[in-house]
C-alpha cells in the first residue's frame, strides 16, 4: 500500500510540473510597433574599385541603365553609366563577361561625368533564375535558437528575386525573414573549382508554418519542408547592389550582417561566422544532385547538374545568423502539444499535434512578421534592403 502510495504521489506530482511547464505564458519577443515612417535613407562604404566592381540598374528592358557605383551617400547611389560600353541587352553579368574585370576598372577610372540615382528606384541590379542552392542553419547560433541538430545541409529555394523596395506579401502562415550573403554565379561553375563570381544580399523570407508542416522531424536535415516553407513569389528580395570582388575571400572577410523590424536590430553578425564556407557550400551542393524536393507546385532539385556544374546566374544563400522569429518549439511547446493529442484521443500523431500546437502558439504570440512590418537590411559594400510586408 506504501509503495503503491508513493508511486500515485509520483505521478501526481509529474502531472503537476507537466501542467506547470505546459500551461504557464511562454515568453515572447514582439517586434517593436509601429513601423518606421521614412524610409530607409542609408549611407554604405563602397568598395574602391580595384577592390570591387559595384554594379546598379535602373529601369527595365531597353530603358534600363547600368552604373558602376563608386558612391552611396543618403540614399543616393553616384558611378559611372556604362552605357557606352554595352551591347543591347546585355546586363553587368553579360558586360563583365565580354570586357572584364580590368576593361570596366580602367573606364571608370577615365569617366568625366557621374550620375545619381535614388536608391529606393533601383531595380533588380542583374537577371536571375527562379531556382537556387540555399543553406539552413550555417551559423551555430542559429542552429541552436532554432534546436535543429545535424546541419548545416543544403535545400532548393523556389523564388524570383524581387527587387531591393519590393513588398512583402503578407501570408496566413508564420512569416520570417532571414538576412543572407548570396554568392552568384557568373558563369556555369564547376562545384570542385571553388567560390568565384559575384555577390549579392538577399532576404530569405520564410513561411514556418508550411515549413514545419512538411519538415521530417526525425531527419531535419533531409531538407524535407524548406522548399515548401521558403518559396513563392515575393519571397526573395535582393539587394540594390551587385558586387564583384577581385579577391572574393579578402572581400567577404570583414562584412558584418545587419537587420532591423520596425527600427529594432534583430540579426547582427560577422558573414564569416558560418559553418560551411562559400566552397563548402558548393561541395556540399554537388552532393546532392538528383535529390527531389516535393512542395505545393511539384517538385524541385538543387540547380547543379550530374556533373556538379552549377548554372550561371545562380543564387547560393549562405544562410542566416541567430535572430530569427522562430526559435523552435521549447519543452512547454512538447507538453501542451501532447495535451491536445490527448485530448483528441490519440487522433492523428502526437508530432503532428506538437507541430500545430507550435503553429498555433506562435501565431497567437504576435511575434511574426505582420502587415505594417518593415525589415530593413544594411551591410557596407553590399548595400540595402527594406521590405514593407503587405
Amino acid at each position: 500500500m506504501r509503495v503503491f502510495s508513493f508511486a500515485a504521489i509520483g505521478l501526481l506530482l509529474a502531472i503537476a510540473v507537466a501542467a506547470f511547464v505546459g500551461l504557464r505564458p511562454q515568453p515572447v519577443r514582439v517586434p517593436v510597433r509601429p513601423a518606421p515612417a521614412t524610409p530607409l535613407r542609408a549611407t554604405i562604404a563602397i568598395a574602391p574599385t580595384d577592390k570591387a566592381l559595384t554594379f546598379a540598374r535602373s529601369g527595365r528592358g531597353v530603358a534600363a541603365q547600368t552604373i558602376v557605383v563608386t558612391r552611396y551617400q543618403d540614399g543616393v547611389v553616384t558611378g559611372v553609366d556604362l552605357t557606352p560600353l554595352m551591347l543591347p541587352g546585355e546586363d553587368a553579368i553579360a558586360a563583365y563577361n565580354r570586357l572584364g574585370y580590368n576593361a570596366l576598372t580602367t573606364f571608370v577610372a577615365s569617366a568625366k561625368t557621374r550620375v545619381s540615382l535614388d536608391a529606393a528606384t533601383l531595380a533588380v541590379p542583374v537577371n536571375l533564375r527562379a531556382l537556387h542552392a540555399a543553406a539552413a542553419t550555417n551559423y551555430p547560433e542559429h542552429a541552436d535558437e532554432a534546436k535543429v541538430e545535424g546541419g548545416p545541409f543544403m535545400f532548393a529555394k523556389v523564388a524570383q528575386p524581387t527587387s531591393s523596395r519590393a513588398t512583402i506579401p503578407a501570408s496566413k502562415g508564420l512569416l520570417d525573414y532571414e538576412v543572407e550573403l548570396c554568392l552568384v554565379t557568373l558563369s556555369a561553375l564547376p562545384a570542385n573549382a571553388g567560390a568565384k563570381g559575384g555577390l549579392i544580399l538577399c532576404n530569405d523570407v520564410t513561411d514556418r508554418a508550411a515549413l514545419l508542416r512538411g519538415a521530417d522531424i526525425g531527419d531535419i536535415a533531409s531538407g524535407k519542408g524548406f522548399t515548401d516553407g521558403k518559396s513563392g513569389a515575393g519571397f526573395l528580395p535582393v539587394g540594390e547592389l551587385f558586387v564583384v570582388p577581385r579577391d572574393l575571400k579578402a572581400f567577404v572577410e570583414p562584412l558584418e550582417l545587419h537587420l532591423s523590424v520596425n527600427g529594432e536590430e534583430r540579426q547582427h553578425t560577422r558573414v564569416t561566422s558560418w559553418i560551411w564556407d562559400l566552397d563548402r557550400l558548393l561541395l556540399e551542393t554537388a552532393k546532392r544532385s538528383g535529390v527531389s524536393w516535393t512542395w505545393r507546385e511539384g517538385s524541385a532539385q538543387l540547380p547543379v547538374n550530374t556533373d556538379g556544374v552549377l548554372p550561371d546566374r545562380t543564387l547560393v544563400l549562405a544562410g542566416t545568423p541567430a535572430g530569427t522569429v522562430f526559435q523552435g518549439p521549447g519543452p512547454a511547446t512538447f507538453v501542451r502539444g501532447a495535451f491536445d493529442w490527448v485530448a483528441k484521443f490519440g487522433q492523428g500523431s502526437p508530432v503532428s499535434a506538437i507541430i500545430e500546437r507550435t503553429i498555433t502558439d506562435d501565431r497567437a504570440s504576435g511575434g511574426y512578421l505582420q502587415p505594417g512590418d518593415v525589415v530593413a537590411i544594411r551591410v557596407d559594400q553590399m548595400g540595402t534592403i527594406e521590405n514593407r510586408i503587405e
